[in-house]
């Protein structure tokens, strides 16, 4: 732990005579007490307690240019404890975003750019959606951590094209939530000497006073988990928390936490360091206090001429991207290749050639008809991918051999003493990460790589613990964010490690994720396809439940419709009867083999017609057109589902009967368990000929 030294730091904004720090605090502190009280609900106290913390980074330190806030060299500034929303929509509006002061005055109300928690791609200026708290800290690891292997991969000496920071504030909820603690140790290990979190130590929750609660010495946790630590200094000092910033920018070894001991509420005479600060509205007299207090005797919403003056950063914002841009152009002069790529990448955009990659990768897989589990042919498919596409990031909570995430293209990333990504000969970075059993960590920094652009993250652990990620999934979906999950040993096939283990209600619970595409593929076949179709989703994260089993390859006729999520896999004919279909089995993953043996038998000993759909992707399938569901479930038709887990999400399929487990599942070897719960082919027979028989 160190103090904070007397470092002084260059303004990105100018500064306005006669307007001091406490009075551009002061701006922040009215404009969230009048945002809350007006809405009726929010949270003020947050806000007007980090205030002066703000003014320091965002006035001081912070690198960003309001008139473009995708700029690729940016610093990321991610609000943690996301209920104190008013702080940036407030730093948002005074800085010079396209946030108006109606948006300010409509806070929490439909349809307004200022929702009750920060909202990436709906407020102009936030990098990251938070509010469940524990996970922007997470996310803020994930930034770091992408800005630091890009800088790796594109730096050039003279040219760093690839250089900022990442900012955080935190409070005393993301510190208590578990995922941090799993974030911090990360980041340490990976010595993000560009990640600076600063700490609002204002000792408040909702129940009250943390200290019957929250003991930790948080000071020794980080240091610990191989941080710097500065402070505890006073939140409130505005030149103290420059200073402490300053200092932790010239820290090259490790991330640095600044510990600012605030107020909660600062400002408001009788509200201030209490609980009621936190959540809701001060109340009009209490305003009123509070105006008087602070001297400010402005109406609510007004911000004096001078006072945005003094806040405005959009003529530093462009000169600071103009002066990138200068290099920029300096580095595309150099290294015309690099620079394509790297504009390329942080665009988002896939290779030109890659939908014929991803074609040829799937011919491949039907070509060959291998027996693999889905998860193997699930790094076969990689292999193509990661070689093609070297923005893939991939990872395992602890499970690699498992898992399969790893390739010949993605060696295991390290960090070297000094804390710089070990290259091999080539000059190439690790491109896969070991998070350590950190499902949960996993998750959420995959969604900071991916909001911070330049990469394509996928991770995996097995099934049933997506209970761990399941938030940071929900978070991903809810942001639009192309962050892919390699889910293996998706159901009771797993065998001997028993109910603990096997996914019984996983699939159907990822599946009401809204904007999630969650597939389980047969075969080699369609798990390619389906990790193209997760690679071109630019705008949702994507689950892939993979087996531990073995599947054999599934005979198709083309590979045209798989991407669609459902598509008919095998007629009557193809088992010699020369008759319409009188039902229809829907099958997923391992399962589509017992509709295809159920299919044969029905045929050969009671001369029942039977279709046969294998629907990988329910989510996908759903989007399709009325027109393509009809032509793969006809109506009219019974139809049957089997899947290894809960029955529920099929019924809307309207089906008459499903072949699934409604209970938790036994340890035993796989094919026991097979016979044990039903799955043969002559059960789902059976079960078809009692449908028909209704």
């Amino acid at each position: 732990m160190s103090d904070a030294s007397s470092t002084t730091s260059t303004p990105v904004s100018a500064a306005t005579p006669g307007v001091s720090s406490q009075v551009q605090a002061n701006a922040i502190r009215a404009l969230a007490m009048d945002a809350v009280q007006a809405a009726n609900s929010g949270h003020p106290g947050a806000p007007m307690g980090m205030a002066d913390m703000a003014v320091a980074l965002w006035g001081r330190h912070l690198r960003h240019n309001p008139t473009n806030p995708a700029w690729a060299n940016r610093d990321r500034f991610v609000l943690s404890n996301g209920h104190g929303s008013m702080l940036i929509y407030s730093l948002l509006h005074l800085t010079g975003y396209k946030l108006p002061i109606g948006e300010l005055k409509n806070f929490r109300q439909l349809g307004s750019k200022t929702a009750g928690h920060p909202e990436v791609g709906h407020t102009p200026g936030v990098e990251t959606t938070t509010g469940p708290l524990g996970q922007g800290i997470t996310n803020a690891v994930g930034m770091a951590l992408a800005e630091k292997l890009l800088a790796s991969e594109f730096n050039r000496e003279g040219h760093s094209v690839v250089d900022h920071h990442t900012y955080v504030f935190l409070g005393d909820g993301c510190l208590m939530e578990g995922i941090s603690h799993e974030a911090v140790a990360l980041a340490g290990a990976w010595k993000l000497n560009k990640l600076i979190a600063l700490y609002d130590d204002n000792g408040i929750s909702i129940d009250g006073q943390v200290t019957p609660w929250f003991i930790d010495n948080t000071a020794l946790r980080f240091t610990a988990c191989g941080w710097n630590v500065i402070g505890p200094i006073d939140g409130h000092d505005t030149d103290a928390v420059d200073r402490a910033i300053a200092d932790a920018k010239n820290k090259a070894d490790a991330p640095t936490l600044i510990i600012c001991k605030t107020h909660i509420g600062k400002g408001s005479p009788n509200r201030a360091n209490t609980a009621k600060a936190h959540g809701e509205p001060l109340g009009l007299e209490e305003v009123k206090l509070t105006r008087e207090a602070m001297d400010w005797p402005h109406t609510p919403f007004t911000v004096p001429k001078e006072v945005y003056a003094a806040w405005d950063a959009k003529d530093a914002g462009k000169a600071a991207e103009a002066e990138w841009n200068e290099r920029f152009a300096a580095y595309k002069a150099a290294f015309p290749e690099l620079a394509k790529e790297f504009v390329r990448r942080m665009k988002g955009e896939l290779p030109k050639n890659f939908a014929q990659t991803a074609v040829d990768a799937a011919v491949a897989a039907h070509t060959e008809a291998l027996t693999v589990a889905s998860r193997k042919a699930s790094q076969l498919a990689l292999e193509t991918f990661t070689a093609a596409l070297p923005e893939l990031l991939g990872g395992s909570a602890d499970l690699t051999g498992s898992n399969l995430t790893n390739t010949k293209a993605t060696p295991a990333l390290r960090f070297n003493l000094a804390g710089e990504v070990v290259k091999n000969e080539a000059g190439q970075g690790g491109r896969h990460i070991n998070y350590g059993v950190r499902e949960f960590g996993m998750a959420a920094i995959m969604n900071g790589v991916a909001l911070h652009g330049g990469f394509i993250p996928y991770g995996g652990t097995f099934l049933t613990f997506s209970d761990y990620s399941r938030n940071a999934i929900r978070m991903a979906a809810l942001m639009k964010q192309r962050v892919i999950h390699v889910f293996t040993h998706d159901s009771i096939g797993l065998g001997e490690d028993g109910p603990t283990h096997q996914s019984i209600e996983h699939a159907a619970s990822l599946r009401l994720i809204p904007n999630l595409d969650v597939w389980r593929p047969a075969d080699t076949a369609e798990t390619a396809v389906a990790w193209a179709v997760a690679l071109q989703n630019a705008t949702r994260p994507t689950a892939l439940l993979l087996s531990r089993q073995n599947l054999p390859y599934a005979p198709k006729n083309d590979l045209g419709h798989i991407s669609q999520g459902a598509y008919v896999l095998a007629e009557p004919a193809e088992v010699g009867l020369k008759k319409k279909a009188q039902a229809v089995i829907i099958a997923t993953g391992s399962e589509v083999q017992l509709a295809l043996k159920a299919q044969d038998l029905l045929a050969k000993q009671h001369r029942i017609a039977v279709r046969v759909v294998s629907m990988p992707s329910t989510t996908t399938f759903d989007r399709q057109d009325a027109a393509y569901k009809a032509s793969v479930l006809p109506k009219g038709l019974p139809r049957v589902a089997v899947e290894m887990g809960s029955t529920d999400g099929w019924w809307k399929y309207g089906v008459s009967a499903v072949v699934g487990i409604d209970t938790y599942g036994e340890s035993a070897p796989a094919p026991v368990l097979f016979e044990h719960f039903g799955f043969t082919p002559e059960n789902v027979a059976d079960t078809v000929r009692a449908v028909l028989a209704r």
